[in-house]
């Protein structure tokens, strides 16, 4: 397919989205089984100029003065690949498959338009209402922060030393590189212009167990939980079991990690992770019942906590604007409820790691001081000894506080990541 046809394509996919009020991986999915002509590079361009326009919809829209599948789409591909809007409709000269080009007025709109005047909201390409949280998290850098937020992501693997080291999966995946702060972490740069990830599932070495698919962020915060060989773990919302997988690692297989979710549906993968990597001090727990045994027992409880995803938007940037002040309410009524119920399995002395893949103090900061409101046998460790302690050559690459560590695309080139730890002193 030409520029024309795949520009097409992507309009096509945002207005069944708008439409039918679905996901972006949905729509993608249905256009491909409805379209099985087009190949996978065709597929994977098509995917680009969605998720740019999606990334860059505010900024993508005030270009072209509309908010519409269509404007946003060839806005998208201006601020996202770089392409000039003169090469665009150069592009599209002769494609039938091809959208209108750009009208007279629509060029003149993006020729006499510059992106740095334009309202601040618009520039960090957020909706409105999340505006005085991202102000909140991010002082006078909340701009630049949520413009990290929209930009294209790395695709990152962590060496699993149970196996391999580092240096030996760097060698079996072509492109690939030691990533800047986590120890056992592999990035493969972010994609550019039509071009896609490779799969590296189908690699041999993905096979063999090597490695796994895992943000930098959530390996560091993996890190900051400080597990070690011998202890008694509880993840308590452990999901498809990534973070599970990396604690397995560090314990060198020894001691025992339980993995529970509240969700059964969401632990089916895990075993298979499991086997793959050769874990072998991990038990999963899927009914709640088994977990009484465990109270006043565990060194350490991981709090992988249910959240709005606001550190993701890069990776799911359509998740930024269907999120709701709704949505928002009931996560972190789930955030709070989760983290009363973890303090019954710390013993005196062990250690509750909280962790969230949002960027807002309500979910974060908020969340932790409230729960020490609650819990007085409780107090937060030194978050910034730990980081320096942990990372020294990092130390400016997160923003420490009393309530815990955020990571940042910006700051640590990382998905954006919260962390704390709390130590139960009663």
């Amino acid at each position: 397919m030409r520029l024309g046809g795949r520009l097409a394509a992507a309009i096509e996919v945002l207005e069944d989205m708008e439409r039918r009020h679905r996901p972006a991986a949905d729509a993608l999915k249905d256009w491909g089984l409805s379209h099985r002509f087009a190949g996978a590079g065709d597929r994977a361009a098509i995917g680009n100029i969605v998720y740019d326009a999606l990334r860059r919809r505010r900024s993508a829209g005030w270009l072209l003065c509309a908010d519409t599948p269509r404007t946003v789409a060839f806005g998208g591909m201006i601020l996202g690949s770089g392409r000039q809007a003169q090469e665009i409709n150069a592009a599209l000269e002769g494609d039938r498959f091809a959208p209108e080009p750009l009208s007279v007025d629509e060029l003149s709109a993006i020729a006499a338009r510059d992106l740095a005047d334009a309202p601040e909201a618009i520039r960090a390409d957020v909706p409105d209402w999340c505006v005085p949280m991202l102000e909140q998290a991010f002082g006078g850098d909340w701009v630049e922060e949520a413009k990290g937020l929209a930009a294209r992501p790395p695709l990152d693997l962590r060496a699993n030393t149970l196996l391999a080291s580092r240096d030996k999966v760097i060698g079996e995946l072509p492109g690939a590189s030691a990533t800047d702060i986590a120890p056992h972490g592999i990035r493969i740069p972010p994609i550019e212009g039509d071009g896609r990830h490779p799969n590296v599932q189908v690699e041999p070495a993905f096979q063999k167990g090597w490695f796994e698919i895992q943000d930098e962020g959530s390996q560091i915060a993996a890190e900051l939980t400080g597990a070690a060989p011998g202890m008694q773990v509880l993840d308590l919302c452990a999901g498809a079991g990534g973070k599970t997988l990396s604690l397995s690692a560090a314990m060198e297989n020894k001691g025992q990690i339980f993995a529970h979710d509240s969700e059964k549906a969401r632990l089916a993968p895990i075993f298979d992770r499991l086997k793959r990597a050769e874990c072998r001090n991990v038990q999963v727990i899927a009914n709640p019942v088994g977990l009484a045994e465990l109270e006043g027992r565990m060194d350490l409880v991981l709090i992988d906590a249910p959240c709005t995803g606001s550190g993701t938007w890069r990776r799911r940037p359509d998740a930024k604007w269907r999120l709701t002040e709704r949505q928002l309410d009931v996560r972190t009524g789930e955030q709070r409820s989760i983290l009363d119920n973890a303090a019954r399995y710390v013993k005196p002395g062990g250690t509750i790691a909280y962790v969230t893949c949002s960027v807002f103090p309500r979910e974060n900061q908020d969340q932790v001081a409230a729960f020490l409101e609650r819990h007085s046998d409780f107090s937060t460790v030194d978050h910034t000894a730990l980081w320096t302690g942990m990372f020294p050559a990092h130390a400016d690459k997160a923003r420490t506080g009393t309530h815990g560590i955020v990571l940042t695309p910006l700051r640590s080139g990382t998905d954006g990541f919260f962390f704390a730890s709390m130590r139960r002193t009663g």
